[in-house]
């Protein structure tokens, strides 16, 4: 049962990070109030410390075939991008082996199919949505390289490279003495660096989503800083949220307050499956040297992405829930490779950050009305591309919202999918 446009015509979006505030220049955009709600400031929670990469090319999933055999020994290694914090490990099973039933070749094909829409013209969707804001001055279009020891070690991800190829993306093979010229940075360790055009970058994530959410309240957009506790129904439908005791009446919420949705979901009788994947970066200030281009240290899984005045080193996962304090070894770990990609590298300082990846066990983001209750709407659980998929999210809530359905299948999307498993 979808919401019509009469009815919904005050939208209460809950989370303003990219998701939601997107969806707020949406909803404005097709002419419904909105009010735009978080406990913090804009911009101020996992929006503010990833990558900074739009990385269209990102629709593999973790979970590709040989992930179980594979993340034992990674856990026991100093010098990979997997962490647990053990006392977690009881938590997280239940979670955990839901999620690695989807380490095979069919499932990995089909993840991808279903992320391609949401992330696969990231550049173009954030060009559409920053047009004309303060925010287009932190958006650089740019390639997306990522960076192998050899052609061998490259081939040896063949699986993901001949998924990203089905699914439409191209890209160029720089090898040997070519690396050097196209940057002369790198370290002479890196002999084989695959090009992927028409991707881009944001110098700057927080400020970027501060001045969405200017725009969105400029624009006519409210905005209530506070803490929703939970949703208001009344005969089977939404009709408020609460916030800091109080009731804000709507006719529809927006939940896109991603790893920490749950809260609310719960609340509303339904189960998404959700993890945190905590992900680090480190800074660092005023940098001697900047890559060229934002890059995916392939042996690491960390991008390094040239922002305004540092360098963002960004990656690692880490399993540990939302309340345990940061860990020292996943910085450490983003120090020494980057020190060993970009030898020779000064700066004056650096600066460390742990935020949390909404991670539902089938890696495919939550994006649709409850069946149960309408009005009430989910948009989150984008794992590691949530600033890429963002814009895509944002407009297609905003398009169902308003009763003008998007020329997409919503179904790999779906709340309820988890129902049935």
């Amino acid at each position: 049962m979808k919401t019509d446009q009469a009815a919904a015509r005050h939208v209460a979006v809950v989370g303003a990070g990219i998701v939601g505030v997107a969806t707020a220049i949406e909803l404005r955009r097709a002419g419904l109030e909105v009010t735009l709600i978080d406990r913090g400031e804009p911009g101020e929670g996992t929006s503010f410390g990833n990558g900074g990469v739009l990385a269209s090319c990102a629709v593999v999933p973790v979970t590709v075939p040989g992930l179980l055999k594979k993340a034992p020994k990674m856990l026991f290694s100093r010098d990979q991008p997997l962490f647990l914090k053990w006392s977690y490990l009881p938590k997280l099973l239940p979670w955990l082996r839901r999620y690695l039933k989807h380490a095979n070749a069919a499932d990995a094909r089909r993840i991808a199919s279903a992320m391609n829409p949401i992330i696969g013209d990231s550049l173009a969707d954030h060009q559409s949505l920053a047009a004309g804001t303060p925010a287009e001055r932190w958006l650089v279009p740019s390639e997306y390289v990522f960076l192998y020891r050899d052609r061998a070690a490259f081939e040896a991800d063949s699986f993901v490279w001949d998924i990203r190829r089905d699914e439409g993306f191209t890209w160029r093979e720089i090898e040997g003495d070519a690396v050097a010229e196209f940057d002369p940075n790198l370290s002479a360790d890196i002999g084989f660096v695959v090009a992927l055009p028409d991707h881009g970058h944001i110098t700057d994530p927080g400020r970027y989503v501060k001045d969405l959410a200017a725009h969105a309240i400029e624009q006519g957009a409210n905005w209530r800083q506070g803490t929703v506790s939970d949703v208001v129904q009344e005969s089977g439908r939404v009709v408020g949220v609460r916030i800091d005791g109080e009731t804000l009446a709507a006719e529809a919420v927006v939940i896109a307050t991603g790893a920490w949705s749950r809260a609310l979901t719960d609340k509303l009788g339904v189960d998404i499956p959700l993890e945190s994947e905590r992900g680090y970066h480190l800074e660092l200030v005023e940098p001697s040297v900047m890559p060229k281009v934002p890059c995916m240290v392939a042996s690491g899984k960390f991008v390094m992405t040239p922002m305004d005045g540092r360098l963002r080193l960004a990656g690692v996962v880490e399993f540990g829930g939302l309340d345990a304090p940061p860990s020292r070894e996943p910085v450490e770990l983003l120090r020494r490779q980057a020190l060993d990609v970009l030898p020779g590298i000064t700066f004056r300082e650096t600066r460390e950050w742990l935020g949390h990846r909404p991670a539902p066990t089938d890696s495919i983001p939550v994006i649709g009305e409850l069946e149960h209750l309408p009005g009430a709407w989910l948009g989150f659980g984008h794992q590691h591309v949530g600033l890429t998929g963002g814009p895509k999210t944002g407009r297609l809530l905003a398009q169902m919202i308003s009763s003008n359905p998007p020329n997409l299948d919503m179904a790999p999307y779906a709340p309820e999918r988890f129902a049935t498993h």
